[in-house]
């Protein structure tokens, strides 16, 4: 075990002699103990300094106290000649070499939408090398079926999907109880009662059920995803997989990507379906609207391109959501800090991106599945 570092102020019949001891080293002197520095500052500028009792010194503690003397050394000094480099390297350093207060500070906004523009410009280059990976991926298993890695896929569709729907029937159940609640209240005040069946068709089948089911898989099943890949990184399960020649993107990252893209559809139904029960459960509560009517009226309400629509959505967020999971966990560097960060990261861009994606269907369809144009 290292000896902390340690300071004594020593008022003897020769003047006053500060005595360092221990470690005087970055790893024990950072942050710097509250003991430490209350003695530095109490240390008078004629004070003699002794360093013989320090066993070990590095760059951090020599700057440390060449700044604590005013850049120059105390008259009376005893340095053993094992630091005397260290001081030295300390000593060569230029006083303007790390400016405290940055200059141009009207530049400061500029600078800050720079670093944003070339963090972004640098997360969009990283996601296209991704996917060009996978792509090659692609190519080498359609040359080699047999490589193909079913299990994965297998696994990580019953993790995605299967163990999903408990929460998806629940929150899909709960929202189509709230939106038939409230535009009940609203329809009943009009006279337009059926009209609900066309408010829950359509806003469920075609909008909210793959988007409300994309949040929830981005928080369940992508940050998932990027925990599982940035433990290996930290792990360094990855880098075994690589020295063993065996591509990361073929049975880490395709299986996922696939998994995903195969259940999103069919979990968007399935959220959809029970959202439309809740709503219709609801609206015979509210409204007294018989079951019978509301399944009978809900095909001539919604379109089946709608239906369409709303499971090509489902595909396209699962596909995103998979990439985006993926991308950030292989970007997990072997540190804890780095792994929480990087797993909040791909939700938060997650969500993002199926808003945007989302966005973009909506002004692509925007003629398509309506029943009154």
């Amino acid at each position: 075990m290292r000896p902390l570092p340690a300071i004594r102020i020593d008022a003897g019949g020769d003047g006053v002699q500060v005595l360092l001891s221990g470690d005087w080293t970055l790893r024990l002197l950072c942050p710097l103990p509250p003991d430490i520095q209350q003695q530095l500052d109490l240390a008078p500028s004629d004070a003699g300094w002794s360093l013989a009792g320090v066993t070990r010194l590095d760059s951090f503690g020599a700057l440390l106290l060449w700044r604590r003397w005013g850049r120059r050394r105390p008259l009376q000094l005893d340095l053993p000649v094992a630091l005397e480099p260290v001081l030295a390297r300390a000593e060569a350093l230029p006083a303007d070499a790390l400016p405290l207060e940055p200059g141009y500070r009207f530049l400061d906004g500029t600078a800050q939408l720079g670093r944003g523009v070339y963090a972004i410009a640098r997360h969009v280059l990283g996601f296209v090398i991704l996917v060009g990976h996978i792509v090659i991926g692609l190519g080498g298993l359609l040359r080699q079926r047999e490589r193909w890695p079913l299990r994965e896929i297998s696994a990580n569709f019953y993790k995605v999907g299967v163990r999903a729907m408990p929460v998806t029937a629940l929150v899909g159940f709960l929202i189509g109880v709230v939106m038939s609640y409230l535009s009940a209240l609203q329809l009943r005040a009009f006279g337009a009662d059926v009209f609900i069946v066309n408010i829950l068709g359509l806003g469920i089948i075609r909008e909210l059920g793959p988007v409300l089911v994309s949040v929830l898989v981005a928080g369940r099943s992508g940050s998932a995803m990027t925990a599982q890949l940035g433990v290996m990184r930290v792990t360094e399960e990855i880098d075994a997989l690589t020295a063993m020649g065996i591509s990361r993107h073929v049975r880490l990252v395709l299986p996922k990507v696939v998994a995903l893209t195969l259940a999103m559809p069919l979990l968007t139904l399935w959220g959809s379906a029970v959202a439309i029960f809740g709503g219709m459960v609801s609206a015979n509560l509210q409204l007294d609207l018989s079951f019978d009517f509301f399944l009978n009226a809900l095909p001539r309400a919604v379109p089946a391109a709608n239906l369409v629509i709303g499971l090509s959505k489902g595909a396209v967020f699962g596909l995103l959501i998979a990439l985006v999971a993926c991308y950030f966990g292989l970007r997990v560097r072997p540190n804890t800090e780095s792994l929480s960060a990087n797993t909040t990261a791909s939700v938060v861009a997650s969500i993002t991106v199926v808003i945007l994606v989302d966005a973009v269907f909506a002004i692509a369809t925007r003629s398509f599945g309506l029943p009154y144009r």
